[in-house]
């Protein structure tokens, strides 16, 4: 009950009383941190302030001889501009006179950015490469920078407490390095000051950097938005639920007063509302654009650059509408049109047990970001990464990367060379694939004078992808692979850790990309052809009785081998696929499907001549492999290896368990590699139906072969499909 209430005074005091988050506005004229001694203004753009004082007070304010004056609102808030000034690296004062005068000393007129994102932006040049060099030779004084606080926070704040920062041996050692290297490298070529405004956290996800604006505008997170507003004291949505919350416990303590001394059960009082309780952490939607970003909406920029995704890189597509949202929220807020937004893709690393493809899919969503979104562009990395250390130390030619699209794009540098080389378009000669890339500079190269690495091509039958060999013509790439007759389709550093070779002409390096048309999976497996289908069942219709989709035993004939083509689909997309086949372990084709009691099939055996093709991560691929096994049945089964089964527990459900009563029981379909210890796959209790036991490879916890995980829902779509030859 005193939890209850405590919410309840907490969201009417937010309600009642903003000043938490405005300055007092009772005598002094103030103005928020971004404003101060050694601050740099942004050239050739309208000059804004913005601050504080007694409501209706007059404020002036003067740069040399340029003036500006008006008055404080009704909410004490005041807010003028100044003409733009060209860049100037003599020291200026910014003279703020109300009823109290500030003055700011050793002012620059030149080029602002805001720096954000995760580790990797707020790493300093202490951490990065060659610190005891870099911090020496940091004589910089017109490189400015600001490091905002670390604050999340579930309202808006309107200001900080920190300082901007001269450039200097003394200083630098904390500044951001990827900002600090684009600025010098800015600060050399346009001999203009640069201002860094360092807004970063270690760790965050995009969320949190995201403001509301952000999320409304963008269809696929409306669901963070509506749970955004009902969060925020003084929303609409806020205060309908609160209003209803407190007349539901007023309702309650009027009942509790009227039963108080008698015998009457009285009902709990009513619970606060999760959809009220506000946000707590640093990873929650919008927390670091209220606590790091408001603060400095509106103070005149240039633009923005980026590095963060490694706490967001297992979600795929999803993570495009949110850099969306990121990118227009903040443009929409700032009010200056399309800025500039530059951003780092991350770089290979080891994510510990994690699918390979995953980061490289992760990869792909972050180049999609510059081809869909206006006025941003991406670097890339992958050629100074630090596969074992998230943090990769070169931050100097992260910086100069950045500077690099600034410098062709915002300062009109049209000749510079500021873009890796892209993939432009595939077509297949022969046997052959030629990849053509644009932004090469004239044409490709390797860095290390050898052929081109990290290409795999798949076609019909090829089993896959396979390694390609690469030969470079011009601004594009041969690739032929004995393996794969009839290329179709090309990836390139395909994999988490991969460090290719290939680069422009300036030395940029390429990216990853797939491209051209993939066989389905079944038609890329050599000799899948001949086989014909027996079974096909929607696994969303598992159930105590088995209802294929499709039934073709009674006209299948005989057969020699038998095989098996499981797809598991996960929430966000993710294909899980395995083929297995085997030597004919019955002959009857009534006894090679789901082994119900009604289909009298219950077999536990070695099996032959096993062949597994699949795009698991982790799951030992091969052919003619005779280690394997099967645990076909519709009984109970219990842990003991009792048929004595080869490398398998005692203890865990495994490839090696022991058959129990009832016979019609739990149930168990599965396919066991014993050498690699490997359930290949898994359909268990499909009498459970959503509930079922489904997986292809071993499954992650205690339970090897899925006994007992109820894993299907976690498959909105899943499928089995059983063929002979």
């Amino acid at each position: 009950m005193i939890r209850q209430l405590f919410f309840v005074l907490l969201a009417l005091a937010w309600i009642a009383n903003d000043s938490c988050i405005v300055p007092n506005a009772n005598a002094d004229v103030k103005v928020p941190a971004i404003f101060g001694d050694h601050m740099v203004l942004q050239r050739d753009a309208k000059l804004k302030f913005f601050g504080w004082a007694e409501p209706g007070e007059s404020i002036e304010i003067q740069i040399g001889a340029a003036k500006s004056s008006t008055q404080a609102d009704a909410d004490g808030k005041w807010r003028l501009e100044l003409p733009s000034m060209v860049a100037s690296k003599t020291p200026t004062s910014v003279v703020i006179q109300g009823k109290n005068r500030i003055e700011f000393k050793d002012v620059l007129i030149g080029e602002v950015w805001v720096c954000s994102g995760q580790s990797n932006m707020e790493w300093s040049v202490a951490a990065s490469l060659n610190p005891q060099e870099e911090i020496a030779a940091a004589s910089y004084p017109t490189i400015r920078h600001i490091k905002v606080p670390l604050v999340p926070s579930m309202v808006p704040l309107d200001n900080f407490q920190s300082n901007w920062q001269v450039c200097s041996p003394e200083t630098a050692a904390g500044f951001t390095a990827v900002g600090y290297y684009m600025a010098r490298e800015l600060s050399k070529k346009l001999d203009v000051p640069v201002g860094l405004v360092n807004s970063s956290w270690g760790g965050t996800r995009v969320e949190p950097w995201i403001p509301p604006v952000g999320f409304q505008r963008v269809d696929a997170l409306q669901g963070i938005f509506q749970s955004v507003m009902g969060r925020t004291p003084g929303t609409p949505e806020y205060q309908k639920r609160l209003g209803e919350h407190i007349e539901a416990l007023q309702n309650w303590l009027v009942k509790a007063k009227s039963q108080t001394g008698n015998s009457e059960v009285l009902a709990p009082s009513p619970n606060y509302p999760g959809e009220l309780t506000p946000f707590g952490s640093n990873q929650d939607p919008s927390m670091l654009y209220n606590g790091m970003i408001h603060s400095i909406v509106g103070f005149p920029i240039r633009g923005a650059i980026w590095y963060q995704g490694e706490s967001n890189h297992e979600e795929g597509m999803i993570y495009l509408e949110k850099k969306k949202a990121l990118i227009q929220g903040w443009r929409e807020l700032w009010g200056q049109g399309d800025f500039p937004f530059y951003y780092v893709q991350i770089a290979p690393f080891r994510y510990g047990d994690a699918d390979p493809s995953t980061l490289a899919k992760f990869w792909e969503v972050q180049a999609a970001v510059q081809s869909t979104v206006p006025k941003t562009g991406m670097v890339v990395i992958n050629d100074i990464a630090t596969v074992n250390d998230i943090h990769p130390p070169n931050k100097q030619d992260v910086g100069r990367r950045l500077a690099l699209l600034a410098l062709a794009n915002d300062y009109g540098m049209k000749d510079t060379v500021a873009r890796s080389p892209e993939f432009s378009n595939v077509e297949t000669l022969g046997n052959q694939l030629k990849v053509t890339f644009k932004f090469t500079a004239g044409a490709l190269k390797t860095r290390d004078g050898k052929q081109p690495s990290h290409f795999e091509i798949i076609g019909a039958g090829s089993n896959g992808y396979q390694p390609a060999n690469a030969q470079i013509q011009g601004d594009s790439v041969l690739l032929t692979s004995d393996k794969v007759p009839e290329p179709t389709a090309v990836r390139f550093a395909w994999n988490m850790l991969a460090e290719p070779n290939l680069s422009g002409s300036t030395g940029l390096p390429v990216g990853a990309f797939r491209a051209g048309k993939e066989p389905q999976f079944l038609d890329s497996i050599p000799g899948a052809n001949q086989y014909r289908l027996v079974y096909d069942l929607d696994l969303n219709k598992l159930s105590n009785e088995i209802r294929y989709d499709v039934d073709n035993s009674t006209t299948v004939g005989l057969f020699e081998r038998i095989a098996y083509f499981v797809e598991l689909t996960g929430p966000q997309g993710e294909e899980r696929k395995v083929f297995v086949s085997m030597k004919a372990f019955t002959k009857d084709p009534t006894k090679i499907g789901i082994p119900t009691f009604a289909s009298k099939a219950r077999f536990q055996r070695p099996i032959e001549s096993m062949d597994i093709f699949s795009n698991v991560a982790g799951l030992t691929v091969g052919s003619q492999i005779d280690s394997g096994n099967i645990e076909f049945w519709p009984d109970n089964y219990a842990q003991k290896n009792d048929p004595v089964v080869a490398g398998a527990s005692d203890s865990a459900y495994d490839f090696g368990d022991s058959l129990a009563v009832p016979e019609d029981g739990y149930g168990s379909m599965q396919v066991h590699h014993g050498a690699a210890k490997q359930t290949v796959f898994a359909i268990n209790q499909w009498k459970a139906g959503a509930r079922a036991d489904l997986g292809i490879g071993n499954s992650s916890g205690d339970t090897r072969d899925w006994t007992f995980t109820s894993s299907a829902n976690s498959y909105p779509n899943k499928r089995i499909r059983v063929f002979v030859k």
